[in-house]
Parts: C-alpha cells; sequence; structure tokens
C-alpha cells in the first residue's frame, strides 16, 4: 500500500485535503470507533450517538464509491478500543508507505498519531483543514506582535480578505458589528410563533446506533430513547445541507434580534442547529457564510442577523481555533482566577431549585443541545461565580454538547466563560446577577428565587454570588478597566452587607447546595 489516509471522527468530509491525489488502485482510508472517545471524557449518550452514527453514514458512503476502507467498529472481535491501537493494527496488516491527514482538531489526538509515526517510522503528513476560512499559520501572523488579541481586529481581518459583507473597501450597512441590535428579550408576552425544529428522522444505521449506545455506555448521561427526547441530528451531508437551508428560510430573519433570549421549554427557538454538521465537517464555514450573505443580499433577512450569524461563523469560530492551537497543551491546565470547587453534582441530572439551571442542564441532557446564552450565561455564569475548577467545568461542557470538539469547546469555555486565562481571550469576566436571566427570559417567574435578592431565604443564588466573586476578587477586578463599574457598586455597600453575603455564598458552595 501506498497511502494510508486516516479519517478522524469530526474529519466527514471526501473533498478533504487529506484525500487529494488519492489514488484508488493503491490507497485506503482507515477509521475507527474506540471506547477511549467517548470514555477519555464521559460523553453524553447524544454526542456518542452523533458521532458514531455520522462515522458510520461517512464510511458507507466510501464504500459506495469502492474506495478501499479500513474500519474497525466498537464491538468488532480484538478492538483494543483507542485510536492509536486500531491505527497501529492497520499498520500491521497493511504496511503503508505513509499516513496522510487533515490536521485535527484535537491536540490530545495529534500528538498520539504523531507518536505511532514516530515508533512505527512510517511518514506523517498532515495538511490543511480547507473547511475554515483562514489556516492556524495565518492566526498565529495575525497575533505577532500584539500586546492583546481580540475578536473583533480578526473578524474584521477575515471579512475584508474574504469579501463578506463587504461593499468594496466598507462594511454592508456601514457598521462592522450590530451587536447591540441583536441583544432583544422576548418580553411578558413571550416569543412570537417558532418555527418548528428539524428534527431528522433516524434510518437504520442511526437506530443501530442507538441500540448500541443505549446497552454500551448505560451509566453515561443523557438518553437518546425515542421515549424522551429521541435523537434528531444531521449525520451526512445531504442532512446538513437540509439542516442549512431550514435555518435560513425559517430562522435566520428573526435569529439576530432573538439570539441572546431565553424561554421555558422553548429549546430550540431561532438558533441554527447546525454547529455539529460544521465541526464533524459535514458542512463548510465557507458554503455556511454564503448561504447566510446570499439570504441578506436577496432581501429575506435583516443585515443585523445575518451579520450577528456571520460573526459567528467568521469571526468566533476562527478565532477559538487560532487561540486553541497557539496556546495548547498549556492553555488546559489554565486557573488565572483559582477556582478550586467541585463541579456541583446537580449539573448531571438537573435536579436543582434553581429554574434556569433545571431548564438547560435537563434540555442539554434531553437533547446534546443549549444555546450559547444557556451555555455563557446560565451554565457557564455559575459554575464562574461559584468558583469551580476550570477543567471540571470544560469536561462537563466536553461531555455533554453534540457539538463540542476539543478546539472550539475549550477556548470557550477556559477563555470565555470561566476567565481561567487572566483575559488572553476575552477582554473581561462575564458575570453578571440574577436580573439579568431574568430579563433575558421568564425562567425567573417559575423559581422560587429572587434575583434581586443577595441575602435572606428567597435570594437569587446568581446575584448572592456575583457580589461574592467582586469581593473575592476586588483588587484584580480594580485594574480591569471595563470592571470598574461594578467594583464602583461593590464599594458603596457595607462591610456588614458583605460579610453577610460572603455566609451566604458559604453555604451555597456546600456539596448538598441546591438539591
Amino acid at each position: 500500500m501506498r497511502n494510508l489516509i486516516l479519517v478522524l471522527g469530526d474529519q466527514l468530509n471526501q473533498d478533504a485535503s487529506a484525500f487529494d491525489g488519492f489514488d484508488p488502485k493503491q490507497d485506503a482510508v482507515w477509521m475507527a470507533e474506540v471506547d477511549e472517545e467517548s470514555t477519555h471524557i464521559w460523553s453524553s449518550k447524544q454526542r456518542i450517538a452523533l458521532f458514531i452514527s455520522a462515522m458510520r453514514h461517512f464510511a458507507h458512503s466510501l464504500r459506495k464509491a469502492k474506495i478501499s476502507l479500513h474500519y474497525s467498529k466498537l464491538d468488532d472481535p480484538g478492538n483494543t478500543q483507542t485510536l492509536e491501537g486500531e491505527l497501529a493494527r492497520t499498520i500491521s496488516l497493511c504496511n503503508p508507505s505513509r499516513l496522510i491527514m487533515t490536521a485535527p482538531g484535537d491536540w490530545r489526538v495529534l500528538e498520539k498519531i504523531k507518536q505511532l509515526s514516530l515508533q512505527t517510522g512510517i511518514q506523517l503528513e498532515i495538511r490543511e483543514d480547507r473547511y475554515f476560512f483562514a489556516t492556524v499559520k495565518e492566526f498565529f501572523e495575525h497575533a505577532k506582535g500584539r500586546k492583546q488579541l481580540r475578536l473583533e481586529y480578526w473578524y474584521r481581518e477575515l471579512r475584508k480578505k474574504h469579501s463578506v459583507l463587504m461593499n468594496g473597501d466598507a462594511p454592508v450597512g456601514g457598521e462592522w458589528n450590530f451587536d447591540s441590535e441583536n441583544r432583544s428579550s422576548f418580553g411578558k408576552d413571550g416569543p412570537p410563533p417558532i418555527p418548528p425544529p428539524l428534527r431528522l428522522k433516524p434510518d437504520s444505521i442511526t437506530q443501530e446506533v442507538i441500540q448500541l449506545v443505549e446497552s454500551r455506555f448505560i451509566s453515561h448521561p443523557g438518553s437518546v430513547a425515542a421515549s424522551t427526547s429521541g435523537f434528531g441530528w444531521p449525520i451526512d451531508r445531504q442532512e446538513a445541507l437540509q439542516a442549512l437551508n431550514d435555518f435560513i428560510l425559517n430562522r435566520l430573519p428573526q435569529f439576530g434580534v432573538y439570539q441572546d433570549a431565553m424561554w421555558t421549554d422553548e429549546p430550540w427557538l431561532f438558533h441554527s442547529h447546525i454547529a455539529s454538521a460544521l465541526n464533524l465537517k459535514l458542512l463548510s464555514a465557507q458554503e455556511v457564510v454564503m448561504a447566510a450573505e446570499k439570504a441578506y443580499r436577496q432581501g429575506r433577512a435583516p443585515i443585523a442577523a445575518v451579520e450577528g450569524f456571520i460573526r459567528q461563523i467568521l469571526g468566533w469560530r476562527e478565532y477559538v481555533r487560532g487561540i486553541y492551537w497557539m496556546n495548547m497543551p498549556k492553555y488546559l491546565e489554565l486557573n488565572a482566577l483559582k477556582a478550586n470547587q467541585a463541579l456541583p453534582a446537580f449539573f448531571w441530572d438537573g435536579n436543582t431549585p434553581m429554574q434556569c439551571l433545571s431548564q438547560t442542564i435537563t434540555q442539554s441532557l434531553r437533547t446534546g443541545y443549549a444555546h450559547h446564552i444557556q451555555r455563557l450565561m446560565v451554565t457557564g455564569l455559575y459554575a464562574l461565580l461559584l468558583g469551580v475548577k476550570p477543567k471540571e467545568i470544560h469536561a462537563w461542557y466536553l461531555s455533554m454538547y453534540v457539538d463540542a470538539v476539543e478546539w472550539v469547546e475549550l477556548p470557550n469555555v477556559i477563555g470565555m466563560s470561566q476567565f481561567a486565562d487572566g483575559g488572553l481571550m476575552a477582554s473581561k469576566p462575564y458575570i453578571a446577577t440574577g436580573k439579568y436571566i431574568d430579563r433575558m427570559s421568564n425562567y425567573c417567574k417559575h423559581c422560587v428565587f429572587k434575583p434581586d435578592q443577595s441575602t435572606g431565604p428567597d435570594a437569587c443564588p446568581f446575584t448572592t454570588l456575583y457580589w461574592d466573586f467582586l469581593i473575592r476578587h476586588e483588587s484584580a477586578m480594580s485594574k480591569n478597566p471595563r470592571m470598574l463599574m461594578q467594583v464602583r457598586n461593590l464599594g458603596r455597600m457595607s462591610d456588614q452587607a458583605k460579610q453577610a453575603i460572603q455566609d451566604k455564598a458559604a453555604e451555597l458552595r456546600d456539596p448538598q447546595a441546591g438539591k
């Protein structure tokens, strides 16, 4: 054999760079399902089912194309249940001259494959991932010599370079950023009519995977059983395009204005639900951005919605990827705020009287999904204010969500959500009292706690912990220009009031709190 093409579970695109020059007469493809990829982080059933089903569908497409494929299933006899073990087995069997792969999205996996290449003496060729707008090297060049890295500058650079939402040298609409128009709540009347979510029916391959997951990973969080929420994520290229088209047609027009809003028992709202398809490489960033811009140019969606969505794809997604590869592996260990609290047990079952957390966590267990404000300003905010160890909350996010791949999840948690990198990625910690959640949702209307109270039996834990966070980190926060107003508000509080808040916060840090 000449070349063995390595395809990981998040590289399911046959036009990937790894396939450039592929010769079906001399080359073959390697793929492997292994327990380790679901157990090194205790992955949810929804996440496991999506990855395995998508891999099996991609393998089916390769076989239909008459491409030689070495594929290990989880329950194959002799499966070593590690990527390096399965790859070593195939190398021993086929004796390839060279290993070729598209750059992986996980530093841990890359290091394992590099090490195996050294051990076997077989050359490993790593090619660029074309499903992004920018290469990692381009981000490194952008970062060179800068005292601070900020999304906005990288985003503008990419928009200019790729002529996205541009009229010549000027941004469409005269502004680079329409974020101020994209922060509305639903108000007392609730959301306008919401298009029904696109939940795709599992085919025979997916049904087989669901049975496998429910039996083999019985102790893992969440469920894929039809008796709960079932499974409805896109698992191949055709379904991914269907999901993209559904979003552009039915949700994009109102996505912008309501992208930060939350509502009881409404998990889907106007969001795209295509992040998992993007991260599995069933869709490319370029085609997603092109579809959104086309909707604006044709008058089918307003500029604020389109720009806000494109900023998530062309801006944020590319930005966090650069942050990840520029800072691994040390980024995983960062803990600038010296947080040392264990992750509360209710994060694994949603059993808490805090309505916002109960809604978000039970929804996540049921569907493998929560939108960005539920992640940042509900689960993430609580972990930040409580002082949860960053690696523990990182592991939870990586476990829970179907779109969680480490290159995108880790910077979002360590940098954006937990401020554990000390401001490398974001200019300030995103903290707020329960009043923010009350303003952006109706969760508080159904909750036993009062968002305007920080002490007493009805105090909202978010509000208590917000003030406690400022008390604990007052010295550091007073040096951050974007936190000065919040620190000044703390300065107006009496010592007696501060002590009462700290006492209440200590109660919340008890392992049984929230039960």
